[in-house]
Parts: structure tokens; C-alpha cells; sequence
């Protein structure tokens, strides 16, 4: 077991995949000039309920399986507030939360992720990597704009995180791909869930080529 200091938010971090982070709370400056100094991770965690931000609502209450971040990056802004890069590593499940210092943390548990042999998972991940390019592709007619469908990872593992970190469902619904620790199983489940979004895109795009060109179309 470790302590962890511990960043409650309203994103998921999965390993592998960059988190982008403006720090301006006192708290979270100690925390992370901490981390900075000491070059050790903090944890994300996916708030359950309550406030990123201290005094603006209830106490943050966060789900028991995070994600590391390291951090790669930092950009300082003045009086201590600073611009972070930070890219998750490994998954973990809090045993014992801490309130000592004006942060959180917690005692956590580091969870391996049960890999499926390459010879299961590499087609069913090339599977996956169709349906993820076919999901950038209609996005990118929707919005006008590239995503660059040619640079996805060829490593079937990093693959699955990033499909899964830039699929547009809610927190809650990444979070339950976050606590899954089989590949197979993740693998499987993405692929049922972007069968589900690529549908949904190709009807919106037809339906904006179908639209008068009144203005500029916005998802948002």
C-alpha cells in the first residue's frame, strides 16, 4: 500500500492519456509544487459528488478507483498558480482516505490490469481501431475539422485507452470503463458502445448535409 495525495474532478484520467490542468487553489498548489519537488504521482479520482473547487458547494466525495498522474509539464502563471501536463500511468483503488493536510489523500491499492494474450486481443483491438476511425472520420464532417485518424497508436492496449478516453460519454459512464480490469472485457465493451455512437453520429451528419447552410453547425 502508498499514500497518495488525491485531485478530485470531473474527469476521468485513464493510463497512457494526457490530463491538462490549471492549478489555483492553495491547496492544490501545495499539493502539486509537493509533487513537483518530490517527483512523485497524485491521483485522480472522479468526484461522485460535490465541488472540484473548496466553498463552492458540498465536500467533494470521490469513486475508490483513480488513476495516477505524472507530471510532464509545468507552466508557472504567478503567485504559485501554474499550468500542468500530466499523463496517467497506473489504476488504483483507495483504501483509506487521509484529511490531515489541506488536500486529500488516501492509502491506495495499485490495480494490474489483466492483459489478454495478443493473440486474443491484437484482432479484436484492430476491430476496435475500425470503428474508431470511422467514429474521428464522421466527427471530423461534423465539425469541420481533423482529428488525426492517422496517428492512433499501434499498441493494442494503448489503443483501448485512448478510444476510451476520447469517446464522448458522460464521467460515470467512463468511469465504469476505468474500473474494468480485463482487456477482453474493455475491449468488447467499446467496441458495443462505438457501434452505438458511430450510429448516432452518421445520423447527425446527414442531417446537417441535409440542413440549409444558414451558418456554422456547432455539436454544442
Amino acid at each position: 500500500m502508498e499514500r497518495l495525495p488525491l485531485f478530485p474532478l470531473n474527469t476521468v484520467l485513464f493510463p497512457g492519456m494526457p490530463i491538462y490542468l490549471h492549478i489555483f487553489e492553495d491547496r492544490y498548489k501545495l499539493m502539486i509544487s509537493r509533487c513537483i519537488e518530490e517527483r512523485t504521482p497524485f491521483g485522480v479520482v472522479l468526484l461522485r459528488s460535490g465541488s472540484e473547487v473548496e466553498g463552492f458547494g458540498p465536500m467533494a466525495e470521490a469513486y475508490p478507483i483513480g488513476c495516477t498522474a505524472h507530471i510532464t509539464q509545468v507552466q508557472p502563471v504567478g503567485d504559485g498558480r501554474m499550468n500542468i501536463v500530466a499523463i496517467g500511468h497506473e489504476r488504483f483503488r483507495i483504501i483509506t482516505e487521509h484529511h490531515e493536510e489541506p488536500y486529500l489523500s488516501g492509502d491506495v491499492e495499485y490495480l494490474p490490469l489483466h492483459v489478454s494474450s495478443s493473440d486474443v486481443l491484437r484482432p479484436r483491438a484492430e476491430r476496435l481501431r475500425v470503428s474508431l476511425e470511422r467514429y474521428l472520420k464522421t466527427l471530423e464532417k461534423i465539425e469541420n475539422m481533423p482529428l488525426g485518424t492517422d496517428q492512433l497508436p499501434r499498441d493494442p492496449l494503448s489503443l483501448t485507452y485512448l478510444a476510451a478516453s476520447i469517446l464522448r460519454l458522460s464521467p460515470h459512464e467512463k468511469q465504469a470503463l476505468l474500473v474494468e480490469d480485463d482487456t477482453f472485457q474493455l475491449v468488447q465493451t467499446l467496441r458495443t458502445l462505438y457501434k452505438r455512437e458511430v450510429m448516432l453520429l452518421e445520423i447527425m451528419a446527414t442531417t446537417v448535409t441535409a440542413e440549409p447552410a444558414a451558418g456554422t453547425f456547432s455539436v454544442n
